[in-house]
């Protein structure tokens, strides 16, 4: 009997190591570096130098003095905007009746407007606010990076690509929408990684106060989530821009909700699911629904203030009563002109295909985006006499760097990866945004697209690029060579990064007369045009 007793307490002792042993380790609170002197500095020196590439030779692809490419879309309607200005707060309304049905929403122009009220009608006028706009995406890029990694080199290594790329460069130095919705979706992106790290910390504050055991079987509250709130905001000003912001509510939305969840999950809440749904989501549709909903409608501010403004009365004039959309009747008279206009809008981008016939030599599928294989010819001047006799010629493409471009493909699989098999959930959100940006786009691969609806995938590669390179700047052998050649040690990842970051760089030199617009042979231009696809 003895000897039995003590052959169970064997076993039972066994199997309480055992179930210790696979037991979940606790859960950790997210790691934080404090912002130091370095980070400062390389910020301060990125965004300087972001300024610099942006603003030099900005005024220089103009058109006789009138706007070049789409800019004689965007230009003339901020023109509007700025002489039709009711007052500062209202602004003025987008007629510009010569390209038709503006199909876009007013916030870009309006932000375009600003700098035209400055300088007037000219490149440097309807360019100004793009070019900050397009340093402040390199500097946010960099953030983002921060924020993610919690290391200023990463941050250092993501600044230096966003300097670097070509498409980031192009939009910033254009009057153009791209980057009036690139801005807003990166700092949304970061704000939205900020409102991670502090929902994070402050459910692993109520499970080590014990405040989560007390708080019932849905855990408990996590207070206003102001990180949250300024994300909304800033999908909100992206909406107002182009509707392409509708991917990024709807991407970040449900990121954040499942992020939630997963915490909850992960900190032992009873009713993980029924806690994120009454304590989580309703916040979330307010921040993330319903705050962009608002500044959205907000943005149309001068178009029901207007009595001339396009469809303004389209309910009285009977144009609605003849249309599809007849049910519009109904609705009070700006409410249904302004539903009209968005129908109007609508219909206009749905007829936009290729199966309907329509056709653009520039034209690009999402699929080529992932290798920048077709880009966009901005600005063309050939047949300039030269030094020598040569025939010169200035071309600015929107054309993205191939170091960082043709890593997009490798990169998200290995983010993939470290997400799935290391659990590594820094690659998360840049992952989620670039399928914002990316998989509505391949669901309507039918429709006319172009080369800068591609323009906000490249500030998440960047950044998962830069983690790539963090993770392998920890990594390899010492290399006692390196010490004799520059004085100092260095492991062969080290290497490799500074060897990848110089090949960056120095295609962006390479390939910066297509990207500035500076004279040259036409015979470099052959030379530098790798794929028949690019010309």
């Amino acid at each position: 009997m003895a000897t039995s007793l003590r052959v169970g307490s064997k076993i039972t002792s066994v199997s309480s190591a055992v179930s210790l042993a696979v037991k979940s380790p606790a859960p950790t609170a997210p790691v934080t570096v404090p912002w130091t002197r370095r980070d400062t500095i390389t910020t301060v020196v990125i965004g300087v130098i972001a300024l610099f590439t942006r603003f030099v030779g900005l005024t220089m692809a103009d058109s006789k003095g009138t706007p070049v490419f789409d800019e004689k879309h965007y230009a003339p309607q901020a023109w509007d905007i700025f002489v039709s200005s009711f007052n500062p707060v209202l602004g003025g309304i987008e007629s510009n009746p010569g390209y038709g049905l503006v199909v876009h929403p007013p916030l870009g122009k309006q932000l375009m407007a600003l700098g035209e009220a400055i300088y007037g009608y000219t490149p440097l006028g309807w360019r100004v606010v793009a070019a900050l706009f397009g340093a402040a995406v390199v500097v946010f890029t960099m953030l983002l990076a921060r924020r993610l990694s919690q290391s200023w080199l990463v941050a250092l290594f993501a600044g230096i690509l966003a300097l670097v790329d070509g498409v980031l460069l192009v939009i910033g130095r254009f009057g153009m929408l791209d980057v009036f919705i690139l801005l807003p979706i990166v700092m949304a992106a970061w704000t939205l990684a900020g409102d991670m790290r502090q929902v994070h910390q402050r459910l692993h504050d109520a499970y080590v106060t014990g405040r989560i055991a007390e708080s019932g079987p849905f855990g408990p509250r996590l207070g206003f989530r102001w990180w949250r709130f300024a994300t909304g905001v800033l999908l909100g000003l992206a909406l107002s821009v182009k509707w392409s912001g509708l991917y990024y509510i709807a991407f970040f939305g449900l990121l954040s909700s499942f992020y939630d969840l997963w915490l909850r999950r992960r900190y032992g809440v009873a009713k993980p699911v029924a806690g994120t749904l009454l304590r989580d989501v309703p916040s979330a549709l307010a921040s993330i629904v319903l705050i962009p909903a608002v500044l959205y409608v907000w943005s149309w501010r001068a178009w029901f203030a207007s009595e001339t403004s396009v469809y303004r009365h389209s309910l009285a004039d009977g144009t609605i009563e003849g249309s599809d959309w007849s049910w519009l009747t109904q609705l009070p008279e700006p409410i249904a002109g302004w539903f009209y206009y968005h129908f109007s809008v609508l219909r206009f981008h749905s007829e936009l295909t290729s199966s309907g016939g329509h056709s653009h030599p520039w034209d690009s599928k999402p699929w080529s985006w992932l290798v920048a294989s077709r880009p966009i010819l901005y600005y063309s001047s050939t047949g300039i006499d030269c030094a020598g006799g040569q025939e010169c010629r200035r071309m600015i493409y929107l054309f993205g760097t191939p170091a960082i471009w043709w890593l997009t493909v490798p990169i998200l699989l290995w983010a993939i990866w470290m997400w799935i098999s290391r659990g590594d959930r820094r690659v998360i959100l840049p992952l989620i945004g670039f399928a914002a940006g990316f998989l509505p786009w391949l669901a309507a691969f039918d429709r006319q697209m172009y080369f800068f609806y591609a323009a906000p995938l490249v500030p998440f590669t960047i950044v998962l690029i830069a983690l790539a390179l963090g993770n392998l700047a920890q990594r390899g052998k010492p290399l006692p060579q390196m010490r004799k050649l520059a004085g100092y040690g260095m492991t062969s990842g080290q290497l490799a990064v500074v060897v990848y970051l110089a090949v960056a760089v120095g295609m962006f030199l390479y390939f910066s007369p297509i990207l500035y617009g500076f004279v040259i042979p036409d015979g470099y231009y052959s030379q530098i045009m790798w794929l028949p696809s690019w010309r």
